[in-house]
C-alpha cells in the first residue's frame, strides 16, 4: 500500500485537487487497493472547510466529487504514517519541514517534479485561474501515478 499525503496552504484548493484527481486516476487504473490518499494543509486558516467552491466546481467539470472534505493541518506525525508527502509549492515544502522536523528519509517533494515541468503548481487562490491548477494537478498526478506503478 503507497501512502500519499498531498499538502498545500489551506487544504482548500490544490492540495484536495490533487487528492481527489489521484485517487479517480487510481480508481480508473482499477489500482484503488494499493493506495491510500490524502491532503492535509500547512496552516490553520482554514481547518473545518470545505473545497473552495471554484476547485469544487472545476473537479466537477471532470465528473470528480469532492464531497466530505474538510481541511485539516499536517503534523508531525503524518511524516511517518505516509510514504509521500506532496507539496504544491515551494513555500508549503519549507512549512512541512518545520512541521515534521525536517525530511530525513527523502519523502517530501514537489508534485510538478514528477513531470517535464519541475515547479510550483499554478495557486488559483491568488491567479483565480482554476483551469491552469487543474492542468497542474492533472499532468503533475499522472506523472507520479507513472512513476510509482513503474517504479
Amino acid at each position: 500500500m503507497v501512502k500519499i499525503l498531498f499538502v498545500c496552504h489551506g487544504n482548500i484548493c490544490r492540495s484536495p485537487m490533487a487528492e481527489y484527481v489521484m485517487k479517480k486516476l487510481v480508481s480508473d487504473a482499477g489500482l484503488s487497493d494499493g493506495y491510500e490518499i490524502s491532503s492535509a494543509a500547512t496552516s490553520t486558516e482554514e481547518i473545518g472547510n470545505p473545497v473552495y467552491p471554484p476547485a469544487r466546481r472545476k473537479l466537477a467539470e471532470h465528473g470528480i466529487t469532492c464531497e466530505g472534505h474538510s481541511a485539516r493541518q499536517m503534523t508531525r506525525a503524518d511524516y511517518d504514517r505516509y510514504d509521500l508527502l506532496i507539496g504544491m509549492d515551494r513555500e508549503n515544502m519549507d512549512s512541512m519541514r518545520r512541521i515534521c522536523g525536517g525530511d530525513p528519509t527523502g519523502k517530501q517533494h514537489l508534485l510538478m517534479d514528477y513531470t517535464d515541468r519541475p515547479g510550483n503548481v499554478a495557486d488559483p487562490w491568488y491567479t483565480r485561474n482554476f483551469e491552469k491548477t487543474w492542468q497542474d494537478v492533472l499532468q503533475g498526478c499522472t506523472a507520479l501515478l507513472e512513476y510509482l506503478e513503474n517504479k
